[in-house]
């Protein structure tokens, strides 16, 4: 008789291996599958986004901070870097990580099956390993984790040489002289301050009539004048349509948003828009799970889909396509599974993160969506320019930014741009789900020096009370 699990997960990735251990820690029987040829477990975050992105970041941080070492007082002679090392460390930081997962799994008793996973039915998941041979998983539960891919873009193909996806830039031999960046959402700035910083002149070319247009519109504006500042060229407003691979280079053309001509030519093409949810070859035909015309699966609040006992977390359901939040779905489901009391996720309350430099993060509405939803706004705004931490540190582009609504005070939205703007944003997180207003958290002791008072001095502002400009 075939062994019996309470719940299989179809994807390693921060959603499937967390929603695994919650699972486990909540008396749960789970089996986890992962297709990865090398048999290492953590999925695109893990493997090929979230964790080797930011070791190169950091790599392409501390040279850039080496390179203003005497402002200092520190002399380093003849400063340089060795590409191959950098990509080594990160090579190295994502084998522990994912090593990290696999002792993860054995501590909670997690079967862990390698190979493809496709359901049969409910309760069914056929895994067939690398050398072909298949095996059956009965489970009474089964959630679906299995993330995103790359989304092929006609008129732009990568051939992981000159024309280069978020995957393929990861593995770059060298640093390339010049680069277009296609797209300005979370990876191609990301990818713009890596290269940038290691010498590359980056150009970043994006649809819409501002950079990172999800995140508040004044943030937009001050990353594209740091931007500028260091050297990375920003053209919004342009719709690309045609490319040409020459001998040596790339050149891409189109028009502007005054329908002028745009023409631009370097030694590589970063294509940084568009991922596709991955269920090719999942089995859902053999399930009442619905995807819907843009190729996501639909679920409700408690990540169920219309098939009983089938769920699906993460990159492949219309929430925010974020690691943190994944994990988030995993434990709701098994956590309900187990019995317990769980709410929906507040999804107002997702934190959004970019590791460029400067970093960008927020949480909740921007000015103009709390506008749009009816609010009567008051906004409080404190630059890092006037912190004495940031100036110690020396890095003082960008501010910190409160919305909060003048009622009742409650804080709607906080954008950060500037240094460590990804870790200061969990203060506003906490206090947002707390339902802090802009007087309470501006109240609140914040110690001196740190950039942290940045966050005081914002929601201070919110009164007309800052204290520092």
């Amino acid at each position: 008789m075939a062994e019996q699990f309470d719940v299989t997960i179809i994807g390693s990735g921060p959603g499937g291996y967390v929603a695994a251990v919650r699972g486990s820690q909540m008396g749960l029987k789970v089996a986890l599958i992962e297709k990865e040829e090398t048999e290492r477990l953590g999925g695109t975050c893990g493997l090929r986004g979230c964790i080797p992105t930011k070791a190169l970041l950091m790599a392409a941080h501390l040279y850039e901070k080496a390179s203003h070492f005497e402002e200092f007082g520190i002399k380093i002679d003849k400063l340089g870097f060795d590409w191959t090392q950098v990509q080594k460390r990160k090579s190295d930081v994502v084998n522990k990580n994912a090593a990290g997962v696999s002792y993860l799994m054995k501590k909670h008793k997690v079967k862990v099956f390698n190979g493809f996973g496709k359901i049969l039915g409910p309760g069914k998941v056929e895994v067939e390993t690398n050398d072909g041979k298949k095996e059956t998983v009965e489970s009474k539960n089964i959630i679906i984790a299995t993330g995103s891919v790359v989304r092929p873009i006609p008129a732009f193909e990568t051939d992981g040489k000159q024309v280069v996806n978020s995957d393929h830039i990861l593995e770059l031999e060298k640093v390339p002289k010049s680069m277009i960046v296609i797209g300005s959402g979370a990876v191609g700035v990301e990818f713009a301050s890596v290269y940038a910083r290691f010498g590359c002149d980056v150009t970043v070319v994006e649809l819409l009539d501002r950079i990172v247009p999800i995140e508040d519109a004044d943030v937009s504006k001050q990353l594209e004048r740091s931007f500028k500042k260091q050297g990375i060229k920003c053209m919004t407003g342009v719709k690309l349509d045609t490319m040409k691979k020459l001998k040596n280079s790339v050149k891409v053309s189109g028009k502007d948003s005054k329908d002028k001509a745009v023409e631009l030519e370097a030694e590589m093409v970063l294509v940084a828009i568009g991922r596709m949810p991955f269920l090719e070859g999942l089995g859902l035909e053999n399930t009442k799970v619905k995807v819907n015309d843009r190729g996501v699966v639909e679920v409700n609040e408690y990540c169920e889909t219309a098939e009983p006992g089938i769920f699906a977390i993460g990159d492949v359901i219309n929430t925010p396509w974020l690691a943190h939040l994944a994990s988030k779905e995993g434990i709701l489901v098994v956590e309900k599974l187990a019995g317990k009391n769980v709410e929906p996720i507040n999804m107002n309350l997702v934190p959004n993160c970019t590791y460029c430099d400067p970093e960008v993060a927020s949480v909740g509405m921007t000015e103009q969506k709390a506008k749009d939803a009816g609010y009567d706004v008051k906004v409080g705004k404190f630059p890092f320019s006037a912190s004495g931490k940031a100036r110690i540190i020396g890095e003082t582009d960008g501010f910190v930014k409160i919305v909060a609504e003048k009622k009742y005070d409650e804080v709607l939205g906080v954008h950060i741009i500037g240094p460590h703007a990804t870790e200061l944003l969990a203060e506003a997180c906490v206090a947002m789900q707390l339902e802090t207003t802009a007087d309470e958290l501006g109240r609140t002791i914040h110690a001196h020096p740190t950039v942290s008072e940045t966050v005081m001095e914002a929601a201070e502002g919110v009164h007309d009370l800052t204290i520092h400009i």
